[in-house]
């Protein structure tokens, strides 16, 4: 079980790195890269046209601004591609979300919310339990985790 997170840029990894860190808590092996959809186009392609021969079996692109981060990687891969926008300081984040939302006929590219780090982990984790049974098992415990959390909080304001 591999993934590849891929950001546009290094000031990204502030919100790249809750995706991480939920993957890893899967047991999900991760690598992590910086490539530019317009800085470094070459090795961006060359990432994607390689991803799978390289063991990974989800990439999530991470991107903000322009965004064109993860559909360029799709265009390159059939591997699943879920695009994390990232908030920008000039339309906080709906320029990103648009630019990955709208992906042509024919290239897909999940979309998760602005910033949303845990969702795409999540949906890594259960794009690969497809493949892998544990996965699924541990997802399930995962959302039992968080039931109990909510319930727990649920009391404590009850009391109140």
């Amino acid at each position: 079980m591999k993934v590849a997170i891929v950001m546009g840029s290094d000031s990204d990894y502030k919100v790249v790195e809750r995706a991480e860190r939920m993957l890893k808590a899967f047991g999900i092996a991760v690598s992590v890269r910086v490539l530019s959809a317009h800085r470094t186009p070459e090795q961006a392609m060359n990432f994607a046209k390689n991803a799978e021969a390289d063991g990974f079996e989800v990439i999530i692109g991470a991107a903000g601004k322009a965004a064109h981060l993860p559909g360029v990687l799709a265009a390159y891969t059939t591997l699943p591609i879920i695009g994390l926008p990232i908030k920008s300081s000039t339309m906080d984040g709906l320029d990103s979300l648009l630019s990955i939302v709208q992906m042509p006929k024919g290239i897909p590219v999940a979309t998760v919310a602005i910033d949303g780090a845990e969702n795409a982990a999540l949906l890594a984790v259960q794009i690969l339990s497809v493949r892998y049974p544990e996965l699924r098992q541990k997802m399930k415990e995962y959302r039992k985790k968080m039931e109990e959390e909510v319930l727990e909080k649920d009391k404590a304001f009850s009391k109140q």
